[in-house]
């Protein structure tokens, strides 16, 4: 295992929590920094203010490093940038674009940047535009995805890259974990395992969807829209395809169905737990998880089970 990101960041385990949107709130990023592994607040399209009242929060629940995944998207990126930076975070993960803009900024106030990746011309990237570590992401994963496999995007990013790179996408136990560190990553990311955490406050619905999930549940939607989400099956998961194939032979496409169905969706699912028309966005490796825990417990069983695995390695 590689301790110089453990270093870096000031985590005992390699191990980093999701920021789910909605899902990624102070009493789940808290509860994992508490267990050893890094807490992230997920920073969404909220307004500056917003997010620093949550940093807040956090901080009355926690006196380890967390971190805030910034969305490169949002119409609130430069402030929500600036709250990060006068709030000490210790860590800033990024989505959707580059982070290069703000990387001067980040680097003067201390901060280790960590974009999110799924593909090697964009760890390349990412690297040359100063990040300190990547995250690759594999389309077994929950929510947005790429499309390469973990198994296949891990081993190439490292081989491209000089620093460290954490593994994400169809990791629930300390098998994955496991896996992913023999590739070469310095740590893994994990969502779907910690959306049913008694400290998250995803919707008991929502909960219950991963707990009782098969291996098969999972779809994937928004193909050709450019922008696939991984998501359980439900009626909504059903229209939306419906809509999809309608559009895919329709000369002149019209994707105004396709963002109504999608609009809120997610908010839904994770708060209002609506089985129907509710955006449950999961990994593949939901049928790999079977019980509601603490993080605490969360993690103490996952790194027992690595232990395992790396003490009783198979021999032929």
């Amino acid at each position: 295992m590689n301790h110089s990101l453990l270093e870096q960041v000031g985590i005992e385990y390699p191990i980093i929590q999701g920021a789910m949107s909605w899902v990624a709130t102070p009493s789940l990023a808290a509860a994992v920094s508490n267990a050893g592994g890094l807490g992230m607040l997920g920073a969404g399209h909220q307004p500056g203010e917003y997010v620093r009242e949550i940093i807040k929060e956090t901080k009355g629940l926690t006196d380890k490093p967390f971190g805030v995944n910034v969305l490169l998207l949002s119409p609130y990126v430069d402030e929500v940038v600036d709250v990060v930076c006068e709030e000490n975070i210790k860590v800033v993960t990024t989505g959707a674009g580059s982070p290069g803009k703000y990387m001067k900024k980040f680097k003067e106030a201390g901060i280790t940047v960590i974009p999110v990746v799924a593909s090697t011309a964009l760890a390349r990237r990412m690297e040359n535009d100063g990040a300190d570590a990547i995250i690759c992401e594999g389309m077994e994963a929950g929510g947005h995805i790429g499309k390469l496999t973990t198994m296949t995007l891990v081993p190439q990013v490292v081989d491209a890259v000089s620093i460290p790179v954490i593994a994400a996408g169809g990791i629930a136990d300390g098998r994955g974990m496991a896996a992913a560190i023999n590739l070469g990553a310095s740590a893994v990311q994990l969502g779907t395992r910690f959306v049913v955490a008694h400290e998250s406050i995803a919707h008991d619905n929502f909960k219950k969807r991963i707990l009782k999930a098969k291996d098969i549940d999972t779809v994937v939607t928004g193909m050709i829209t450019g922008h696939p989400v991984r998501v359980l099956r439900n009626k909504l998961t059903k229209e939306y395809l419906k809509v999809e194939k309608a559009i895919t032979s329709d000369p002149s496409p019209d994707f105004s169905r396709l963002e109504e169905l999608g609009k809120g969706a997610l908010q839904k699912a994770v708060v209002e737990g609506d089985k129907d028309k509710g955006s449950f966005m999961s990994g593949q490796i939901a049928g790999l998880v079977s019980k509601e825990q603490s993080c605490d417990e969360i993690i103490s069983e996952l790194m027992q089970e690595y232990n395992q695995v790396i003490s009783n390695p198979v021999r032929f």
